[in-house]
């Protein structure tokens, strides 16, 4: 059984086309089967960090892990053409996905395959982001939390999206220990958008 954080997909490809808006950026896309969100249309918390996203202006460098096909990464990209945006995700076939969209956008954007920062090597951003993949595990997803404060600059800040009720207040948790600060910057939906700064 394929799970949208499994590496190699070997569920049949499925194709769907669609476009969708965002504060008035609108942007083209093909999801695929067996990764995240398959459908025709960007998944609500993707939609709602997408949103309510500022850059911190730490740095022009904003990294999108678990990148999916490729929406956070766009937006922000098409939105704040002056920022440098990298996507990641551990799935072989979101990144092949991602990139397709990228170009179907003429957007500029680097997707990576890597599982969580382990391409990444010592690069630090102005912002991560990410809808985290809360079926992963407790283990993956605090990884992603501790290991986003070694890779971020001064000032720099953590954003997560997620249902409070189904894992959003576990990490919530988890980037107040590791932060030392977190605040709920949008409620929707039983959707929360969470932001720790890193202080350094």
């Amino acid at each position: 059984m394929d799970h949208y954080y499994t590496e190699k997909p070997q569920s049949e490809i499925k194709e769907s086309r669609f476009s969708y808006e965002i504060h008035g950026n609108k942007l083209e896309f093909i999801s695929v089967s067996g990764v995240f969100a398959f459908g025709e249309k960007v998944d609500k918390a993707s939609a709602l960090l997408i949103e309510n996203f500022r850059p911190s202006g730490a740095s022009n460098f904003v990294l999108d892990v678990g990148c999916g096909f490729g929406p956070i990464a766009l937006f922000i990209k098409q939105r704040y053409p002056h920022l440098q945006v990298t996507g990641v995700d551990i799935n072989e076939r979101a990144v092949a996905y991602a990139r397709k969209n990228a170009e179907l956008n003429n957007l500029h954007v680097e997707m990576l395959k890597s599982n969580l920062y382990e391409k990444i090597g010592d690069r630090r951003f102005g912002d991560i982001l990410s809808n985290p993949p809360i079926a992963a595990g407790k283990a993956v997803y605090t990884q992603l939390i501790y290991e986003a404060k070694e890779h971020l600059e001064k000032n720099g800040a953590l954003w997560l999206v997620a249902f409070h009720n189904k894992g959003g207040e576990t990490l919530k948790r988890i980037m107040k220990e590791c932060f030392g600060n977190v605040e709920d910057r949008e409620k929707s939906g039983g959707i929360r958008v969470y932001r720790s700064v890193n202080h350094g």
